[in-house]
């Protein structure tokens, strides 16, 4: 097949449907049920618009669903924390941290996050502030757990080193009489 030929000229059976005709005896059938010439004749921005309006909708609809992800993790990481138990060892540190440090590093990227979705007609903010409620609520899940692993400085106990020590309000001496 040469360059620039398309497929319909070199087939035997081709057929080309187009009305090219102008007389009034093709025009006099009437149309089948369900089939309107309009549909035919409507205009292409109507068609591009409604492409758009689709669009939209499926972004926004992305949108939520990326903004709703980190649920999920929210309940995958809750779970893990209870598996690891009240215990310090590596373990349940290690989660943790993990805890604190995946929904800290999904807030310093949002707008990489929700960038494919950008639309003059999608509004981004709702999802984003799911978003990032969500993944607040996975950092105070991880501070729960550290709390409840005793990692805190929550106590007075805690704070013990720091604080003055306390005057002798009175001094008692040995079995020795004084005279």
């Amino acid at each position: 097949m040469e360059k620039g030929k398309g497929v319909m000229g070199s087939r035997k059976w081709a057929v080309d449907f187009t009305d090219n005709s102008s007389t009034a005896s093709t025009r006099d059938i009437p149309d089948p049920p369900g089939f309107t010439r309009a549909s035919l004749d409507q205009d292409d921005s109507s068609l591009s618009r409604q492409k758009k309006d689709a669009e939209s909708n499926w972004k926004s609809q992305k949108a939520w669903e990326v903004a709703q992800a980190p649920f999920k993790n929210l309940l995958m990481m809750g779970f893990m924390m209870w598996m690891a138990g009240n215990t310090v060892h590596l373990f349940s540190i290690g989660i943790t941290f993990s805890a604190l440090w995946q929904p800290l590093s999904a807030l310093q990227g949002v707008g990489k996050v929700f960038e494919p979705y950008k639309d003059n007609k999608v509004d981004l903010l709702a999802p984003k502030l799911l978003y990032i409620a969500l993944n607040l609520g996975g950092m105070l899940l991880g501070v729960w757990k550290l709390n409840t692993l005793g990692l805190l400085p929550t106590h007075a106990s805690d704070w013990v080193s720091s604080l003055p020590p306390a005057h002798e309000v009175e001094f008692s001496g040995g079995g020795v009489a004084l005279n």
